[in-house]
């Protein structure tokens, strides 16, 4: 045994030490999972295993930016060449090598949530569907769905069934907003997080040699938190690991909670199916909570059927029973929770940050809040705005976005204007139907703003015609400028710091400071020793530049940026989002039937989700759980009596202290049955098979060559991609500046088109 690994407790070091073959790690809460992981990735690269060899692969960046820095203080500075991060960041930097067999180039843009709710909310608007019935949130986690199971926007308008879901829930239009914001996406140069997993599939399916070519890099691979990849994470992996199979994932059935973000906890299930020889290693001890907080959540998670057998044990001490508050309604259960904390905090010397408050839903912190302010207790809403999603820090990223990428509508589109000048909706209206009508990015109608005849005066032609200079001379500079000078030139070049400097608005200093913030940020990243395992020209040049700044801040999580984070403050969150933290003190408010377990948890299986997920509400605390329930809590503007949660019964008395008060009333029998209107469905059993068509060439956008635009002529009848068979009213101009007038049926009605865009296909002379 290396003196490396002596440092592990024996079945850490039974697991870091098994680097050939299948293997499969079950940690339990607090067992040390990433401690092992550290230390057996750093075995491999003591064992002679060329980093550069090495794909570890993590669900934050956060995450992987703590290994690393561990792996790095283990082995030295050359852990640095790992290929270590979230599958998002891992696989956009493939796409950005090899995108180009998709029709990529490699400054594609990164749609994050709101990017993609934006281009859903236009489509919705120009479709003139009803934005209530088609809310953005909505319509993202349907098409987030399929891209999850790897459907194409024709797979999806395809499958009946699908069909079917979208007319029960009077959506029956979401085939047809999938399609448009896929070619929407594509004319833009940009994919959202869901296409960059889709899109590495297609790649390692589609093109052998790439997909020989990462086996090759890859002898070794690591997975993080297995039980949360969805199926097109499995198939990535699957196919890497095919050649070499030297594949190890690490994670705990008992904490999958992310089925409704497309988790699919039959991969840690199926493991060794996939993997007859596999090595099955077991991390029982928790390191973080007392005896008796480890002994009631083996009691709560006893109750699931579907689980790989575990039983967590603790050497700390005895610890207290878990605690049960029973409140009269929700301020009663506010003003417990905050009195409670107070009072450990002076009894126990903690400090607020030592506190955790976390709720099964938003709704509940309400009256949470409102019993901490009326205590002066600070608090911090975990995982609210991030850093990178405030106005002003958005508004500069576009900015930089568009010098890389300019053909990104969404960044374009929120700037244009901004700060204003003198280009309005009704111009960009025009514009933009220009843009739908000819099948071509907003940018490329800019550049060739005069050919389009749209109407409007020489004063707006020329701001029109000074933007497009503007972000042109940010673009030229993009290749060889460092990206620290190149972000301070736009965001002053562009005037949003004059602008902000002007506002009437007591926010606006702060709002100058996170711009500051963003470009500390920047210049951190021009001066950090992070390097790549395959460095461009650039790089080796010594010089950070902006494309490559946008690509990691794109893809950070909302934890990865938070100025608050070190904050004396008691922390409110999601049990969700508390996932992978930990806390002395732990409240877990509203255990109410129909809140938690969730009234949608209507089969086994949902309900054992939802038993998995206060398993790990209750495995964050150190020290002290306490739980609380309301006798009455008001619902959609009613007030309803609340009955104790099963879970809470389900623990073993020994390990829970009840109230004194009278017993609690006798279990009713509570409707568990929901119509599944609305509801994302999760993936199927048996999942479809890929297509096995190959993508379409997404490269730039090619229209009708000079002779075929000169021959297009009035009255012949014309074939359009999108719009189907149309007849020529009318034609001016010469080549490249050459447009016709078409007529096209079935409602869609008559066109102006450039015909260099248009690919036109004339059918009838």
């Amino acid at each position: 045994m290396s003196d490396l690994l002596s440092q592990l407790n024996e079945p850490q070091r039974e697991a870091a030490e098994c680097i050939e073959g299948p293997v499969m790690i079950i940690a339990g809460a607090g067992s040390g999972k990433t401690r092992t992981l550290t230390y057996r990735i750093a075995h491999l690269m003591e064992q002679g295993v060329d980093p550069f060899h090495i794909l570890a692969l993590t669900f934050t960046n956060k995450a992987a930016a703590e290994m690393k820095d561990r792996i790095i203080k283990l082995v030295g500075p050359e852990a640095r060449n790992l290929w270590m991060g979230t599958f998002h960041s891992v696989f956009a930097r493939l796409l950005r090598a090899d995108g180009h067999r998709l029709g990529y180039t490699p400054n594609f843009t990164i749609y994050d949530t709101d990017d993609s709710k934006a281009a859903i909310k236009q489509i919705v608007k120009q479709l003139n569907l009803d934005p209530k019935a088609y809310k953005p949130s909505y319509v993202c986690s349907r098409i987030s769905m399929a891209k999850s199971n790897l459907l194409t926007p024709k797979d999806y308008q395809e499958s009946p069934e699908i069909y079917q879901t979208d007319i029960d829930s009077k959506r029956p239009a979401i085939g047809q907003i999938y399609q448009m914001y896929d070619q929407r996406l594509h004319n833009s140069n940009a994919m959202d997080f869901d296409d960059l997993l889709f899109n590495m599939n297609i790649l390692l399916r589609d093109f052998p040699d790439v997909l020989l070519k990462y086996q090759q890099r890859f002898l070794y691979i690591m997975v993080d938190e297995y039980q949360d990849t969805n199926y097109a994470q499995y198939l990535i992996v699957k196919k890497l690991a095919a050649r070499n199979q030297n594949i190890c994932v690490v994670g705990d059935d008992a904490q999958s909670i992310y089925a409704f973000r497309g988790a699919n906890i039959q991969n840690i299930f199926n493991f060794q199916r996939d993997y007859p020889q596999m090595h099955l290693f077991k991390l029982e001890q928790n390191y973080r909570s007392t005896k008796t907080i480890v002994a009631a959540a083996n009691s709560i998670i006893g109750h699931n059927r579907d689980q790989i057998q575990k039983e967590l044990w603790s050497d700390n001490a005895g610890g207290s029973r878990l605690r049960l508050l029973r409140c009269a309604d929700e301020k009663d259960e506010g003003s417990r929770v905050a009195d409670a904390i107070q009072n450990t905090r002076l009894g126990e010397d903690a400090d607020y940050r030592d506190f955790a408050i976390l709720y099964r839903q938003n709704s509940l912190s309400r009256a949470v809040e409102d019993s901490l302010r009326r205590m002066n207790i600070p608090y911090r809403i975990y995982q609210g705005i991030s850093f990178y999603g405030r106005r002003e820090v958005k508004d500069a990223l576009s900015y930089m976005r568009l010098a890389v990428n300019p053909h990104d509508d969404e960044s374009l589109v929120r700037i244009i204007n901004y700060p204003a000048r003198g280009i309005g909706q009704t111009t960009m209206d025009k514009i933009r139907v220009a843009a739908s009508d000819n099948d071509i990015s907003i940018w490329t109608v800019l550049e060739n703003i005069a050919d389009f005849g749209l109407g409007l005066n020489s004063g707006t032609m020329q701001k029109i015609t000074d933007f497009v200079f503007m972000i042109k001379r940010f673009e030229a500079q993009v290749p060889t400028a460092d990206a620290f000078s190149l972000a301070k030139q736009i965001v002053y070049a562009s005037g949003i710091v004059k602008a902000l400097r002007e506002e009437d608005d007591p926010e606006s200093a702060e709002r100058i400071e996170n711009i500051d913030e963003l470009l500390n940020g920047v210049q951190e990243f021009c001066e950090s020793e992070e390097e790549s395992p395959e460095p461009d020209e650039a790089e080796k040049q010594g010089v950070r530049t902006l494309d490559e700044f946008l690509q990691q801040v794109l893809l950070y999580t909302a934890e990865d940026k938070d100025k608050d984070k070190d904050a004396d403050k008691v922390s409110l969150m999601t049990i969700h989002a508390a996932k992978g933290l930990e806390f002395p003190y732990v409240f877990v408010v509203g255990m109410e039937e129909q809140i938690f377990p969730s009234f949608l948890a209507s089969t086994r299986a949902e309900l054992e989700e939802e038993r998995r997920l206060f398993y790990v509400a209750v495995t964050r605390a150190e020290r002290q759980v306490t739980l609380s329930y309301a006798r009455t809590r008001f619902n959609n503007g009613q007030r309803t009596d609340g009955e104790l949660s099963r879970f809470v019964e389900e623990i073993d008395p020994q390990y829970i202290e009840m109230p004194r008060q009278a017993a609690f009333p006798e279990a009713g029998t509570l409707p568990r049955a929901f119509f599944n209107v609305g509801k994302a469905q999760p993936a199927p059993a048996k999942h479809p098979p890929l297509s096995t068509k190959r993508p379409v060439q997404r490269g730039p956008v090619m229209g009708n060559s000079p002779a075929e635009i000169n021959a297009i002529m009035p009255g012949m009848k014309v074939q359009h991609d999108k719009f189907g068979i149309g007849t020529v009213q009318s034609v001016e101009g010469d080549n490249d500046s050459r447009k016709a007038i078409v007529f096209f049926a079935n409602g869609i009605g008559q066109k102006q088109l450039m015909l260099k865009f248009a690919k036109l296909t004339i059918i009838e002379p």
